[in-house]
C-alpha cells in the first residue's frame, strides 16, 4: 500500500504541473482525469475503498459534463483546440460558460458541489491517517495544483483577452448539443449529497484539528489568489525549458 500511496501522489503531481504548462483544452481536461485517477488510488491506497469508488461516480459525472463543453467550445471556435486562439468566449457562449465553470469548480471541491463531498472526505480522512508530514503536504499541494490549472483554463479561455481565433455562436441553438449538457450541469450539482446518502448509511465521523480542517480550503483559495495575480498564469520566455519537459509530459512517453 506504500509502494501504490507513493505511486498515486507522483501521479496526481505530475499531471497537475504538467496540465499548469499545456495549451490544449483536451489535453488539460485529460490530465485533470489522470489526477483525480491519481486521487482514487490514493483513498484506495489508505484502504477507503468505498469513498474511492464514490469519488469515481461524483467525477464521473462532472468530467462527463467537462468533456461535452469542451467539445461545443471546440466545435464553435472553427475547431481549434488551442486555448490561445480562446479568450472572451463567455460572450458567445454564455450557457456553456456557466456550466463549464460549475464543472470546474466542482472539479476543484468548492463547497457543496459534488466533488466536494467525495474529495473533501478523501482529504479528511488521510488527515487522519499518520502518514507524515510528507505524504499530506503533497496531498494538499495536489489539490491546489487542481485549481491552478482549472481558474487557468477558464481565464484564458473565457475572461482574458481574445486570442483571434474565429468564434461561431450558433452552437448554442443547437438543443441535441446544449440539452446533455444542461442535464448533467444538474447532476454535478445534487450528485454529491444524493449519492453520500446512498453510499454510507451512517455519517462519517471526523476528529481533526482546527488548522488541517480549514486546510483544504486554505490551499484552494491561495492557488485562487496565485492565478488571478499571475494573470491566469502566460509564460514568457523564461519558462522556456520548464514548459517544453512538462509540455511533454515530464519525458514519460518517451
Amino acid at each position: 500500500s506504500a509502494l501504490l500511496l507513493f505511486i498515486s501522489i507522483m501521479t496526481m503531481f505530475m499531471s497537475g504541473v504538467v496540465a499548469i504548462f499545456e495549451y490544449d483544452l483536451k489535453k488539460i481536461i485529460a490530465l485533470s482525469t489522470l489526477s483525480q485517477l491519481g486521487m482514487m488510488m490514493f483513498s484506495i491506497s489508505l484502504g477507503l475503498y468505498e469513498l474511492a469508488f464514490f469519488h469515481l461516480l461524483t467525477h464521473a459525472l462532472f468530467k462527463a459534463l467537462l468533456f461535452l463543453c469542451a467539445g461545443i467550445l471546440i466545435h464553435g471556435a472553427g475547431n481549434t483546440q488551442d486555448i490561445r486562439s480562446f479568450g472572451g468566449l463567455s460572450l458567445n457562449f454564455p450557457l456553456v460558460t456557466v456550466c463549464m465553470n460549475l464543472a470546474n469548480l466542482s472539479l476543484c471541491g468548492v463547497p457543496f458541489l459534488a466533488g466536494f463531498y467525495s474529495k473533501d472526505l478523501i482529504v479528511e480522512l488521510a488527515c487522519q491517517y499518520s502518514w507524515g508530514i510528507f505524504v499530506l503536504l503533497m496531498m494538499f499541494i495536489c489539490l491546489s495544483l487542481t485549481v491552478l490549472y482549472s481558474v487557468r483554463l477558464t481565464y484564458l479561455s473565457f475572461v482574458g483577452p481574445y486570442g483571434g481565433g474565429t468564434s461561431i455562436s450558433v452552437c448554442e441553438s443547437d438543443y441535441s448539443l446544449v440539452g446533455p449538457v444542461v442535464i448533467l450541469s444538474f447532476t454535478s450539482l445534487v450528485s454529491g449529497p444524493i449519492l453520500s446518502w446512498l453510499n454510507f448509511p451512517a455519517p462519517v465521523l471526523i476528529f481533526l484539528p482546527v488548522f488541517l480542517k480549514w486546510g483544504a480550503l486554505f490551499f484552494v483559495g491561495v492557488s485562487l489568489l496565485v492565478v488571478l495575480s499571475l494573470q491566469g498564469l502566460t509564460y514568457s520566455y523564461k519558462w522556456g525549458a520548464v514548459s517544453k519537459f512538462s509540455g511533454l509530459m515530464w519525458f514519460l512517453p518517451w
